[in-house]
């Protein structure tokens, strides 16, 4: 598997050591000519969706990326990554990101960075007792189609989900050492690249 890491800001570096684990390799995407790269799938990182947002579109990125999901492409989102996939943020379409996930999402719903948690729990497909590490986290507070699964909630809301071939998360699962999400993705991928959805 060869996995695209957008490594503009955040957390990027962790998710490259978990894939990497796995077996995978990554590859980072900084420019435009970084996307022409072949790939099997996409990571998109936590950090500040706002900057995300901003740096994709001065890059000339946000539109080819957003092609490229739409057209089949496996992504995972995590904290920010979930924001930028998103199509609602508070009952209001998304003016910006990529909105190409059928949730709405409220942002920094746990506060600000005292408001950072650590929880265990069951993700659907993945298994118990899972460690989910909230760093200034959003939620899902409600999903816009039958097609989007809930694959996890943590005191009854909504924190993984996955609509085909995305995947979204609003805990950070690269500071764990848990290497399982990372895995359900890359199966995803494996998947995706057999039954040729993506070329």
């Amino acid at each position: 598997m060869r996995i695209a890491v957008l490594a503009l800001q955040g957390a990027f570096a962790e998710h490259e050591r978990m894939l990497q684990q796995l077996g995978a390799e990554c590859f980072e995407i900084r420019q435009q000519a970084d996307w022409l790269r072949p790939k099997d799938g996409l990571l998109l990182p936590g950090g500040e969706s706002t900057v995300h947002q901003r740096l994709l579109d001065r890059l000339n990125l946000l539109a080819p990326i957003r092609h490229d999901i739409l057209s089949g492409l496996p992504v995972f989102g995590t904290c920010a990554g979930l924001i930028l996939l998103a199509k609602q943020e508070s009952g209001l379409p998304r003016q910006h990101g990529l909105a190409t996930m059928d949730v709405d999402v409220c942002r920094n719903a746990y506060g600000r960075q005292l408001g950072s948690f650590v929880a265990r729990g069951s993700v659907e497909g993945i298994g118990t007792d899972v460690p989910m590490n909230f760093i200034r986290a959003p939620y899902v507070s409600k999903v816009l189609s039958p097609g989007v699964e809930v694959l996890a909630e943590v005191g009854g809301r909504i924190v993984a989900v996955r609509q085909g071939h995305q995947l979204a998360t609003a805990f950070h699962p690269e500071v764990s050492g848990d290497v399982r999400v990372h895995e359900y993705f890359l199966a995803m991928c494996s998947l995706a690249e057999k039954a040729s959805l993506f070329c």
